[in-house]
């Protein structure tokens, strides 16, 4: 059964490898679900990145992007995520920092990494020196506080209207008329049975309701399974219209006279040597 996903080429040596280049710069590697993983020192990952580009072959940086765990002292994680199109594989280095000090930015090996750590600027408040445009690139002007930091609040601390008295878009803070509810199910995704009209036809009827059909003499399925014993497919050409005939037919159609098409049409044709009418000759 083939996979849905495009196959990778096996690397299996490249942790190791990897790990002797980089000395003492390397921390640690976890390979889980075919995801090899290298966490380095935050002061080496440009010189980690560039070894991983020039010695290894991964050319292209495709995302940068942040974790949040409070309680570490460290906090944050800064993943990078790498391409190599000669060997048709991925990996991704990861260093560990906090709400102070900032890591080193990749815009000198990839221009591309100036957006993508403004994103992780933005979203975790993480800096990253040597980055000269690290600005706000999701939120608003003058946005107050990180998204998705883990002890950002969900609402938010203001919200935004246009004001009619003053002639612009005001912050105020937020204001909730309900708070949000709170739903005491075993499961997030489990809750009451809905029944919604025409539910009733999935499940059999009690013996002796009035049912033009005879009354079931046995437990019934709810739902019960129809599979398609003959899928219907299409094997032949002439089951389509199309094939030889198909197209001897449109052939012989294509070529008919004028006044035999307008004939089957239903139409009228007139020659051009017919006077039409209300044209003097």
């Amino acid at each position: 059964m083939s996979a849905h996903l495009p196959r990778l080429k096996e690397r299996a040596d490249l942790a190791d490898r990897y790990k002797v280049a980089l000395g003492s710069a390397y921390v640690a590697h976890k390979d889980k679900v075919g995801e090899l993983t290298i966490t380095v020192a935050r002061e080496a990952i440009v010189e980690a990145a560039r070894i991983l580009r020039d010695d290894f072959g991964y050319q292209q940086l495709m995302e940068i992007a942040g974790a949040d765990y409070p309680e570490r002292p460290e906090r944050f994680e800064v993943n990078y995520h790498f391409l190599s199109l000669t060997e048709n594989h991925r990996v991704r280095l990861k260093v560990m920092t906090d709400e102070d000090t900032p890591v080193p930015s990749l815009t000198g090996l990839w221009p591309v990494a100036g957006w993508l750590e403004r994103e992780v600027f933005d979203m975790y408040g993480v800096t990253f020196a040597g980055n000269v445009d690290l600005r706000r690139i999701l939120t608003d002007y003058g946005f107050e506080g990180f998204p998705l930091r883990k002890d950002f609040p969900q609402t938010g601390y203001v919200e935004l209207r246009y004001s009619e008295a003053e002639k612009r878009v005001v912050y105020e803070p937020v204001s909730l008329p309900q708070d949000f509810r709170t739903f005491d199910f075993l499961m997030p995704w489990e809750g009451p049975e809905y029944r919604l009209p025409g539910d009733e036809k999935a499940t059999p009827q009690a013996p002796g309701a009035p049912s033009p059909a005879p009354a079931p003499s046995g437990q019934g399925k709810t739902n019960p399974q129809t599979p398609a014993n003959t899928p219907k497919t299409t094997d032949h050409p002439v089951q389509t219209g199309a094939g030889a005939p198909g197209d001897a037919q449109a052939h012989k159609e294509a070529h008919k006279p004028a006044a035999a098409k307008a004939a089957n049409a239903g139409g009228k044709v007139i020659d051009a040597a017919t006077p039409k009418p209300g044209k003097k000759q």
